[in-house]
């Protein structure tokens, strides 16, 4: 059980897990979104078309399961007492491999929704793996960071603290965390 829905009971407990699924939705919808568009972009530029806008999206809904369902299954928890980072890069590392995976079985679905042979779907996947999932593994890589840092700030400051923390206003915020004392208040 998630440490954040210690004093939530039933209704509450399920609430809370729909929000976080759809923040995890938006975060990643938007990200697949913005790398989709980079790539037609990018494709356009030498007249190739590329269709694929769907996609990310239904990539976004089904990984913020895959994160839930993670995070429920305690993925990662041996690392609580370590510092940020590395349960921050394990998490990420972790994900970035479920994304691949999730970018194979895709590549596999389309080839037989399309009526290809298994030898065709097979020669098609190996033609895949080259410069472009490279590409891909590094930006969903380095894209995770931030999600999984904060999510793990998140842990050790509480989630109130830390949407305090972002969604308003600082002087607004009684957070318990020291200033320092040389740094001068806006």
């Amino acid at each position: 059980m998630n440490t954040m829905n210690k004093g939530k009971t039933g209704w509450g407990k399920i609430l809370h897990e729909i929000k976080k699924y759809w923040l995890y939705v938006l975060y990643m919808s938007v990200f697949f979104s913005v790398f989709t568009n980079y790539r037609r972009l990018l494709m356009a530029h030498y007249q190739i078309s590329y269709e694929d806008y769907g996609v990310s999206v239904i990539k976004a809904l089904v990984l913020a399961k895959v994160v839930l369902v993670a995070e429920s299954l305690g993925l990662g928890r041996g690392f609580r007492d370590k510092p940020l980072i590395i349960p921050t890069l394990y998490k990420t590392f972790l994900f970035t491999v479920c994304v691949a995976i999730f970018s194979i079985i895709e590549s596999m679905i389309r080839s037989i929704i399309q009526g290809r042979s298994s030898m065709e779907t097979i020669a098609e996947l190996m033609s895949k793996f080259n410069y472009i999932w490279l590409a891909d593994g590094i930006v969903v890589f380095f894209s995770f960071i931030p999600f999984f840092a904060v999510r793990e700030l998140s842990q050790v400051f509480g989630e109130e603290t830390l949407s305090k923390l972002f969604f308003h206003r600082r002087s607004a915020v009684e957070t318990g965390l020291d200033r320092p004392q040389n740094t001068p208040r806006e």
